[in-house]
This record gives structure tokens, sequence and C-alpha cells, in this order.
């Protein structure tokens, strides 16, 4: 009974999650197939126009076949940022949760640039890093970087008073106390930060790629708006969606099995 029950709750959950994707496509059909309407491009004309970005054989044009080649420009892109943030961040946030000195003399400044929107970087990573990749990668490390560094330093702060005493009291030295107590305590929150993080080095990728790039998901999408290839910008979009939410569950994964030990996330 207990295996019937859990392949239900699978099943159910499964068709939940495909009943908001189908609800909208055919809402969208419905609103973009009637006489008259151009702005938008149905959804079978979208659908024909991301197959020949994948495969080509269909309009055999400059865009055939080359989204293979956008999608390792922005994976290497997104996965490369988001990496590095996370070797920043990491133990930066927490020094600042963990060191009062650290935390006084960096946590004002960090605070100050938080607020500035990724956007407002452009034209200063463009003069700095020059027109190409390595702006395009700056951007994105800096989207990814703040989320990771935020919830870092919440986690590391948030660790209960009595857990210090617990250890104490089972002889674990003040050497020993962050790897035992403080880091454990913490990465059910630093886990959320790089669940954050990653989605907004996605979000960033398409400003990142505004920097001159000639390949990637987001030059990709620029060039077609000129062009206006709204099916190609769509094409474009649903691609960094379903990247975006892959990457997600494959940090989501990850966090379950390190973290099986927690009642929330295990």
């Amino acid at each position: 009974m207990t295996a019937l029950a859990a392949r239900a709750a699978a099943s159910r959950q499964a068709l939940l999650a495909v009943a908001a994707p189908v609800i909208g496509v055919l809402a969208w059909h419905m609103a973009t197939s009637g006489p008259g309407y151009h702005l938008i491009p149905p959804p079978s004309e979208v659908a024909v126009q991301w197959w020949d970005l994948a495969f080509g054989g269909i309009w055999d044009d400059l865009y055939s076949g080359t989204l293979w080649s956008h999608m390792i420009a922005s994976l290497s892109r997104v996965y490369g940022g988001f990496a590095l943030a996370a070797l920043v961040a990491l133990p930066l946030g927490m020094l600042i949760g963990r060191v009062p000195f650290v935390r006084d003399l960096l946590d004002p400044s960090l605070q100050i640039l938080r607020p500035i929107p990724v956007t407002a970087w452009l034209p200063l990573a463009m003069i700095v890093f020059g027109i190409g990749p390595r702006s395009a990668f700056f951007l994105v490390f800096l989207g990814a970087f703040y989320p990771i560094l935020l919830n870092t330093i919440f986690g590391v702060r948030s660790v209960e008073g009595r857990l210090f005493e617990a250890a104490a009291m089972l002889g674990v030295g003040p050497q020993a106390v962050f790897w035992k107590v403080v880091l454990p305590a913490s990465l059910p929150s630093i886990f959320t930060g790089l669940r954050l993080g990653l989605g907004f080095a996605w979000v960033v990728i398409v400003v990142g790629e505004m920097t001159g790039v000639q390949t990637g998901l987001g030059a990709i999408i620029m060039e077609a708006r000129q062009l206006s290839r709204t099916e190609i910008v769509i094409s474009g979009m649903v691609t960094i969606g379903v990247l975006g939410f892959l990457s997600d569950r494959a940090v989501q994964l990850l966090g379950r099995r390190l973290l099986r030990w927690s009642p929330q996330h295990g």
C-alpha cells in the first residue's frame, strides 16, 4: 500500500506540474490563432522554429541548427559565473557571519552595492572588461553573488546558541566548532542561496550577452528582436526556462542528498 500510495502521489504531482503549462499553451493558442493577429506567433509556429533552431532542415537560414552552440556558450557563462560567485560568496559570507570585525568592515559597503541592478553595471563592465564574453561572465557572477552571500550570512548567524553549548559539553574544541556545528547547521540556508543564485544567473544571462558576444541564448534573442523574429525570441526564452528548471532540479537533488538529516530538506 505504501508503494502504491507513493506512486499515486508522484503521478498526481506530475499531472499537476504539467497542467499549468498545458493550460498556458492552450490560452496562448486561442489568443493568437485568430485572423489578422500577427504580433505574437502561435505555439505551433514557435515549435516549428525551435525544431529548426535545434536540428535544421526546415528553413535552412542563418539560424538553422545553431541552438546547441548557443546553449553551450550560455551554459559555460552561467555555470562559470555561478561557480566563481559561490567560490567567493561562500567563504566571505561565513567570515561576515562569524567574525564581527569582518562584518563591520565589509557589510556596509556590500549593502550599498547590493541594490545596484545588474543592468546598471553593463556600461562599466564593457569599459573594464571590454566588449565580449568577459563582460557577460562578470555580470552573471554579479547576479549570482548576492543571493549566495546573503543566505550564507543568514545561515551562519542563525545557528542556535544551544548547539554551541551542546558541542562544548561533548568536547568539541574551538577549532572544530565551525566544521562540526556552524557549517552543518547553516547548510540549509546555503543551499537556498545556491538555488537563488543559480536562478539569478539564468535571469542575468540575457543582459550579460548584450555585451557584444556572438553566441549565446541571450545574444540570439537580442539579434532576433532587432530582426522582428519573435518566434526565435520565444524559442530562446523557452530554452532558457527549461535549462534553468533543470539546473534548479539538479541543485535540489544535491541538497536533498547532503541534507537528509534536515526534516525540511531531506
